[in-house]
């Protein structure tokens, strides 16, 4: 019995699994503690077992146990959508998981560390906090009439705030005053690349599209790098560029805006609600911002290869919506954005959404508020400004 039991064969597997099992604990602790915080570590439980024989008992023995390597994050892809998406999601939140196993046992114990995102601007001012007859998850939420430009909605439409990618709007508009030829081919440089927020992009360093291709995805698609690209390709070079979008917007009035780059990609992008609706009715008088941004797809060819864009808006996908015009936006200081031109019940209004937290609900008030306007009897001012005139 004895022989049979301790064979070669079965001390030969033993020593096996016993080397296996030592070797994936010292490469599971070395990686824990040189890539994961300390604190997402799991608490280890022993468990107790007792071994009873017909004449004694024996002591109580500790569980082995095991414990899986995680697999090792991924870097970070440098040069995270509106826009922005804008930015890619995957630097709003982390998880970290790690399973202690008892020996001949499936149960396991978790432990999970979340980084919760950033706090954006409006909700640091409080913003979030405003209620609303809609109970909208957007801390400003702004609509009017476009022809007699009524106000219909109005929460903190005066707050100041970043507005991320709304950005490319005065981009598309800089660009169009400009005049130069739309065919003219522009290439992608390492200068194009985001060295602020670390955002990566489809539109690899190397490809070359024409003026309008850029415009044309910087509008729908969002595509920072396009429109880092457009900025660059313009008479002065960037500088000149970013004083023209300034300039833009002084001469369109609105006092409450700022801007440091083209691409959104800063929370030094600044504006209101009331400034946007303004940015939006001038951006309308431009047949191809308004063809370009309503496009639900469109594909380009960069000299290396065929890239696929699709809208990042939702709800150019629905056809119950007439959208003349839209612009999506993203990073964290700004929190998700929308601003729109669109035909409700024959009327056509301005949209604005900004800092809504969540990834659909800047698209679920969008269709609160068109709920609201098919119903409207008077208007509804929310705003918890709107006599004080004073900016967060």
């Amino acid at each position: 019995m004895k022989t049979e039991m301790f064979s070669s064969l079965k001390v030969v597997h033993g020593v096996a699994v016993r080397s296996a099992l030592s070797i994936a604990v010292s490469i599971a602790v070395a990686t824990s503690f040189a890539a994961a915080p300390a604190e997402a570590l799991a608490k280890t439980t022993t468990t107790k077992t007792a071994k009873k024989s017909a004449a004694k008992a024996e002591p109580a023995r500790v569980a082995k146990t095991t414990l899986k390597a995680p697999k090792p994050a991924k870097a970070a892809k440098v040069a995270a959508a509106d826009d922005d998406e804008d930015a890619p999601r995957a630097s709003r939140k982390r998880r970290v998981s790690y399973r202690m196993e008892p020996h001949a046992r499936r149960a396991g114990v978790h432990a999970v560390a979340f980084q919760p995102r950033a706090t954006s601007v409006g909700q640091a001012f409080g913003l979030r906090d405003t209620p609303d007859s809609l109970a909208l998850r957007s801390s400003v939420a702004y609509v009017v009439d476009q022809n007699t430009s009524e106000t219909l909605f109005d929460k903190n439409s005066r707050a100041v705030v970043p507005i991320a990618s709304i950005t490319k709007l005065m981009t598309a508009m800089v660009v169009l005053d400009s005049h130069m030829p739309l065919t003219d081919e522009i290439n992608v440089t390492d200068e194009d690349r985001d060295y602020e927020k670390f955002t990566g992009s489809r539109l690899a360093v190397g490809s070359v599209l024409n003026r309008e291709d850029m415009l044309h995805i910087a509008l729908m698609a969002s595509e920072n790098r396009a429109a880092a690209a457009l900025s660059r390709f313009y008479p002065g070079g960037r500088p000149a560029f970013i004083a023209a979008m300034n300039a833009k917007a002084k001469s369109l009035g609105m006092t409450d805006t700022h801007f440091e780059n083209s691409t959104g990609l800063t929370s030094l992008n600044v504006s209101s609600a009331r400034d946007l609706v303004k940015m939006v009715n001038a951006a309308y008088q431009y047949p191809l911002i308004r063809k370009f941004s309503t496009d639900r797809s469109y594909d380009v060819f960069t000299g290396k290869r065929n890239i696929a864009y699709n809208s990042t808006n939702a709800l150019i996908r629905n056809a119950s919506w007439d959208i003349g015009l839209q612009k999506t936006g993203f990073i964290n200081e700004a929190g998700e954005c929308l601003v729109m031109q669109a035909n409700v019940n024959g009327r056509p209004v301005v949209i604005v959404l900004l800092d809504s937290y969540g990834k659909y609900s800047r698209f679920a008030d969008a269709g609160r508020l068109r709920s609201f306007l098919d119903t409207l009897g008077e208007p509804h001012i929310m705003s918890a400004d709107m006599g004080s005139g004073a900016n967060p």
